[in-house]
């Protein structure tokens, strides 16, 4: 149940982006929802793989590559999911960033 919540508050905060954030549309909460969905795959997937090709880039900038290569994931899900769309890097940065401080404040708040 509590990944479920996860990823309801994940579509929530992508509603939110849509409506703050230049450049970040989300059409609807099927989208939003898949969107989270999406991510979490992207991010369990192919993230570590990059991370490793990438690890170079990441020691030289002292891991604030890491940064950009969550703003490179959520970019790849914008391309996956219909109805999920993201113009400019500076706009898929930003919102990476939001995403990342709400997982984050998710996974201390639900922590056991």
């Amino acid at each position: 149940m509590s990944l479920v919540l996860y990823f309801v508050v994940m579509g929530a905060c992508m509603l939110l982006l849509s409506r703050v954030l230049p450049g970040f549309v989300v059409s609807g909460w099927g989208p939003a929802l898949i969107a989270a969905i999406v991510l979490a795959a992207v991010n369990t997937i192919v993230r570590p793989i990059l991370f490793v090709l990438t690890l170079p880039f990441t020691i030289v900038t002292l891991g604030l590559f890491l940064l950009v290569l969550n703003a490179l994931m959520l970019g790849l899900t914008a391309w996956l999911v219909p109805g999920f769309q993201i113009h400019g890097f500076l706009t898929m940065f930003v919102a990476s960033l939001v995403l990342a401080v709400v997982g984050s404040i998710w996974k201390a708040a639900t922590k056991k």
